[in-house]
């Protein structure tokens, strides 16, 4: 449909007034909101998502078209919730305690609402605790944990003894990042997935939660 095919354009130049106004003519107009989603919003977030990994596109790219995203969406939310429509899963996302860097957490939480999660963000210097808390109040799929600095790196790995020691490490998909991380550190800690990037974040998380709920 052209109008989303525009909506998805326009999204990906971070014109949020535009996109804000397109959302409403389409609601206007009688288009579900899951398509305006899905064929609208979140597809032009996920081409923006592939240009960022491919370093075609650069952070100040990726914020505006959250923007765009953003507002079109607080157009689209209440009609969502009227026809029921349900995230692709739901992700805790935070920075681990003792680290205040949250840039990287902030693009890993934008990529992941563009492919179609619900996400909560604990913020920065987040406990153990407080991840395993809201995973379990708002039914989690995903724990996402970033960290900055090597010092604080450790902390990933209380999060998964603390998942071990309440019964509920099988319960969710531990996913980690940040500049210090590697692939070798997320094998030794016992995680699930470690990536280099946001974008490669939000698709290996919709995978793996759409794998996991297929089982």
């Amino acid at each position: 449909m052209e109008l989303l095919q525009e909506m998805s354009e326009l999204l990906q130049k971070g014109k949020a007034k535009k996109v804000k106004a397109l959302v409403q003519q389409a609601l206007d107009e009688g288009i579900n909101p899951k398509e305006i989603l899905n064929e609208g919003l979140l597809s032009g977030m996920m081409v923006i998502g592939g240009k960022f990994k491919n370093n075609e596109v650069f952070v100040p790219e990726v914020l505006v078209a959250a923007r765009a995203m953003n507002a079109g969406l607080s157009i689209l939310e209440p009609r969502l919730v009227e026809v029921g429509n349900e995230p692709v899963g739901r992700a805790v996302i935070g920075t681990v305690q003792g680290d205040l860097h949250d840039i990287g957490k902030n693009l890993v939480c934008m990529m992941f609402k563009g492919a179609g999660f619900e996400v909560c963000d604990l913020g920065v210097d987040v406990s153990s605790d407080a991840f395993i808390d809201k995973a379990e109040e708002m039914h989690a799929d995903v724990i996402g944990m970033s960290a900055l600095l090597s010092t604080t790196m450790c902390q990933m790995q209380s999060c998964i003894d603390r998942l071990k020691e309440r019964g509920l490490r099988d319960k969710y998909i531990v996913m980690i990042g940040g500049a210090p991380v590697t692939d070798e550190f997320a094998s030794q800690i016992g995680a699930d997935y470690y990536t280099p990037d946001a974008a490669s974040a939000a698709e290996t998380a919709r995978s793996a939660v759409m794998e996991k709920k297929s089982a």
